[in-house]
């Protein structure tokens, strides 16, 4: 394969500079996934939710701006906007969250966001990087079930705050696919 004229393009969700994107940031992990975070980390509410898309019976919408709310002692489960991402790892290294997992992007580790606000705090061992397997469905509002060919072209990872569990404790949150023989 060629690399002649190739021409990199940012994913909808990777348009920062355009603002951020409700139409496709409004997504949901779906419950099956959802479930064994839930069981591992015991979360007390969800930080970047909407009604539609919540995971937990407390959380909080675009309307409450959790990014201008006290955390401290909270739980928390963040699926942040991924058009607007940096200030939500931003706030989470000043939280006094009890703990915090957000769910990123896998593929934009050479972002300036991720330069900042990750890199630094995971080779510090302050925070837990856990790359999950696969790729991860998410539901758009009202959707009940995923279609085929509806997952995003890019990996997630989990970004952990506080006291955390080494990552061979990590049971796969969904299948992955054998190699090919």
């Amino acid at each position: 394969m060629s690399s002649v004229g190739f021409k990199a393009q940012n994913h909808a969700q990777q348009v920062l500079v355009r603002g951020p994107r409700s139409h496709v940031d409004d997504r949901a992990i779906t419950p099956e996934d959802f479930a064994p975070l839930h069981a591992r980390f015991g979360f007390t509410v969800d930080a970047a939710a909407s009604e539609e898309n919540a995971r937990l019976p407390r959380f909080w919408t675009l309307r409450d701006d959790a990014l201008e709310l006290d955390w401290s002692g909270e739980r928390v489960w963040c699926n942040p906007p991924y058009s607007a991402i940096e200030p939500w790892p931003e706030y989470a290294h000043v939280a006094r969250a009890e703990l915090i997992v957000m769910l990123l992007p896998a593929n934009r580790t050479e972002q300036g966001w991720w330069q900042r606000q990750i890199e630094p705090q995971r080779r510090a061992g302050l925070i837990a990087v856990e790359f999950l397997p696969g790729r991860m469905r998410f539901l758009k509002p009202g959707q009940k079930r995923i279609g085929p060919n509806e997952r995003p072209p890019f990996g997630c990872c989990l970004v952990i705050w506080g006291a955390h569990e080494p990552e061979q404790s990590m049971p796969p949150l969904f299948d992955t696919p054998e190699p090919a023989q």
